[in-house]
């Protein structure tokens, strides 16, 4: 293969037509960066046959808005495939380590790879959308326009002088969700798509809403987060001499994201982010995607410690067996070829693999496996999981999940037992997302929770079971309030009577009959209730016992509906559950994913820190208030702790992240519920004399009627004097009140 030594144009420019360095000028600024020498890969990339430059861009939509674009290309005359992640996310910062393990990476193998940043966010131009839409317009509408917005980037792409017409698309979390979204508009030059923890209904995955309840700690952290992220500024290096007037409107237009959120308790056409024809059947709003427009291949990938690992199991059931495969590991919410809390794969050849499959001549992809290969490769956590051999504890389920499962059904025995939790019960419960897998994120030995609630034991059969797939309980209720919510968890019990958790699920009892429409339980009633689990890929060895805990409280999880503090009386006659255990020895997968490749990282330092705080902190602490019987959950939520609240990247930005979320509730009152979160970033470029620091503070509190939720985000420009000194040039609170929908 032939290896170009094309110098290097440093100049960011508006043209992706050029090929070969000019003049031609950007509202981008320049951004340093080094080259490599001629005859050796750029960094980041990892070996490969081509060499590899990088171009900063401005890509413009049909309406006139700028987006910001950076695209790494390999060095040859031929016109190559092009990938694209396009995101909500800034690329000069948030992404770039991230984004400079992979692109470059792709570049190297021959293909062009490109990382858009989504209207709105980063230095490009135009309004951001919150995650859950706002108070003026839905989600659906919100969704539908990025899924637009990123169509026509496609088409773009694919006409370029560079390109061959054949696009890929790929992204995680947020990302993943724009792919799949993109993909159902089928622009014709999309051929692939990998989604890495794709969200396929919002309101039951998002962080909103868990089983037709409020979430609590989800919601207001990600608000947070992205309250402080959508006022952060455009970086000037990328933006030039506007990144201040697009920076006022961005602070005028923002809103608190949780407003979506509140103003949309019960289901409905606000969280449609799927349309599906009229030809297509289609499951419900928001439950599933357009599985009769969807014409590319996709690859769904998620983690057993990932929210969204249903996601996975929801494609392979919805679109075409030849259209979609899957990969589930140890992981949680990243990419795979980073590890946590288990080992990484070498995800970026794996999915090399699919990308020669559908983006090359080839046709079948020389060795890509993705023609005859299994529909879901799984690798199972727990103690009963084989990780030695060459398979490394990987299995395959060669066709339909159903197929391969059989459902187990466990029923409840015993004389009816009242349930009823301190709503302190969840405080185990781990962090709904972590974006590292460190321990604590992950829940912790459950026999504390178990203790709070009302638990059953079955053994496990022979040598051993795997569980694999959605478990569902059906549980035989009476209740003398109107409102309640039950939280059921399934956990390992060991011989020496430690607890692991396998899986979970939340309802709130308003929303038995389906969360369209809250129907209040008539006290004194009995019901059947059931509802799934979150999908489970778990090895019970022998001489294990399984435990099914029931309790009447999962805070700060959900949270508590008013009168809850009664619970309810779980009757076990007619209760069951409903276990899909996998048939037969798992069968070792025969192309198990490569080990983790080694990719020279981007060269981000964390140094002291430019603000520390006033003590270094505790990732997440549990006390109690012994005088008032208040429990207080204190957690620092950032993915890298105190280490990483200092990041200086190579193009000269400085970075300082801190963040504190309390979730606080009385064991006896359920209406004591309260979560804050505040969350500061600073950005600096000390050469510029670009110094801003965004602070970002939400609290949300409830009575009987109504959730308040209070905002308040200060902006401040530093012209010397030190972070503790600067002008505030965006202050605003809110303050309001949202009728409780579901109970």
């Amino acid at each position: 293969m032939s290896r170009y030594s094309e110098p290097y144009d440093h100049t960011p420019h508006n043209d992706p037509t050029r090929t070969h360095p000019t003049r031609t000028h950007s509202t981008y600024a320049p951004g340093p960066y080094t080259p490599a020498p001629p005859g050796r890969t750029a960094p980041g990339a990892g070996p490969g046959p081509y060499d590899v430059r990088r171009d900063d861009l401005r890509i413009t939509l049909h309406d006139g808005t700028g987006l910001h674009a950076r695209i790494w290309r390999p060095l040859t005359g031929a016109p190559v495939p092009v990938l694209l992640e396009y995101a909500p996310e800034r690329l000069t910062d948030a992404t770039a380590a991230r984004d400079a393990r992979r692109h470059p990476f792709y570049a190297a193998h021959g293909y062009a790879s490109v990382r858009v940043d989504a209207r709105g966010h980063g230095s490009g131009e135009g309004l951001p959308t919150g995650p859950w839409g706002g108070s003026g317009y839905s989600l659906a509408r919100a969704a539908a326009a990025d899924a637009a917005d990123a169509a026509e980037v496609v088409e773009q792409l694919a006409g370029l002088p560079w390109s061959d017409g054949r696009i890929g698309m790929f992204g995680l979390g947020p990302g993943a969700g724009i792919a799949l979204r993109t993909a159902a508009l089928a622009p014709g030059p999309l051929r692939a798509v990998v989604a890495v923890d794709a969200s396929l209904d919002p309101y039951r995955e998002d962080g909103a809403l868990t089983g037709g309840a409020v979430a609590a700690d989800a919601l207001t952290a990600r608000s947070t987060a992205l309250l402080a992220a959508l006022c952060a500024p455009p970086d000037p290096l990328y933006a030039g001499d506007h990144w201040r007037e697009r920076w006022a409107a961005r602070t005028a237009a923002v809103e608190p994201p949780l407003y979506g959120a509140l103003a949309h308790q019960l289901r409905d056409d606000h969280w449609n982010t799927w349309s599906p024809p009229a030809a297509a059947p289609g499951p419900g709003p928001g439950a599933g995607p357009a599985t009769g427009a969807v014409r590319a291949a996709v690859l769904a990938v998620s983690g057993w410690y990932s929210p969204f690992r249903d996601t996975v199991l929801r494609l392979l059931e919805t679109l075409p067996a030849d259209r979609v495969r899957g990969l589930i590991g140890p992981w949680a919410h990243h990419y795979p070829d980073e590890p946590g809390p288990g080992p990484a794969i070498g995800f970026l050849h794996e999915t090399l693999r699919w990308w020669e499959r559908y983006l090359r001549d080839t046709g079948t992809g020389s060795g890509s496996g993705y023609d005859t290969g299994p529909a879901l490769l799984v690798r199972p956590i727990g103690p009963g999981a084989a990780e030695d051999g060459p398979s490394g504890g990987w299995f395959a389920v060669p066709g339909p999940l159903s197929a391969a499962v059989r459902i187990v059904p466990y029923a409840l025995r015993g004389a009816p037992v009242p349930v009823t939790s301190p709503q302190h019960t969840g405080a185990d419960a781990g962090r709904p997302l972590s974006e590292t897998g460190r321990r604590a994120d992950l829940p912790p030995d459950q026999r504390e929770e178990d203790a709070r609630s009302v638990c059953f034991e079955f053994p496990v059969p022979g040598d051993g079971v795997t569980v694999l797939g959605r478990p569902r309980v059906t549980l035989r209720l009476q209740m003398d309030v109107p409102n309640g919510q039950i939280a059921v968890r399934l956990c390992d019990l060991a011989p020496d009577g430690s607890a692991t958790l396998i899986t979970r699920g939340v309802l709130n009892l308003a929303a038995r009959h389906g969360p369209e429409r809250a129907r209040a339980w008539t006290p004194g009633d009995t019901d059947n209730v059931s509802f799934a689990l979150a999908a489970a890929g778990y090895a019970l060895p022998s001489g294990h016992r399984l435990r099914l805990a029931v309790s009447s409280a999962y805070w700060p999880w959900v949270w508590p509906a008013p009168g809850s503090d009664a619970g309810f009386v779980l009757h076990p006659e007619g209760s069951r559950l409903d276990l899909p255990v996998h048939e037969g020895a798992p069968e070792a997968a025969a192309r198990p994913p490569d080990p983790a490749e080694h990719v020279e990282p981007l060269g981000v330092i964390s140094p002291a820190p430019l603000t520390a705080p006033a003590e270094r902190r505790p990732e997440r602490t549990l006390t109690r208030d012994l005088g008032t019987d208040e429990w207080r959950l204190e957690s620092d939520p950032r993915p890298w702790g105190a280490e990483g609240a200092s990041r200086v990247y190579p193009d000269g930005l400085e970075v300082f992240e801190d963040a504190r979320e309390i979730r606080s509730v009385r064991s006896d009152d359920p209406l004591s519920a309260r979560a804050e979160t505040a969350r500061t970033l600073r950005f600096h470029r000390p050469e510029q004399g670009w110094d801003i620091t965004v602070e970002a503070r939400s609290v949300l509190f409830c009575d009987a009627a109504d959730f308040v939720a209070e905002d308040e985000v200060v902006c401040r420009e530093h012209r010397g004097g030190g972070p503790s000194h600067g002008e505030v040039v965006f202050h605003r609170t809110w303050v309001k009140r949202f009728p409780r929908m579901t109970g």
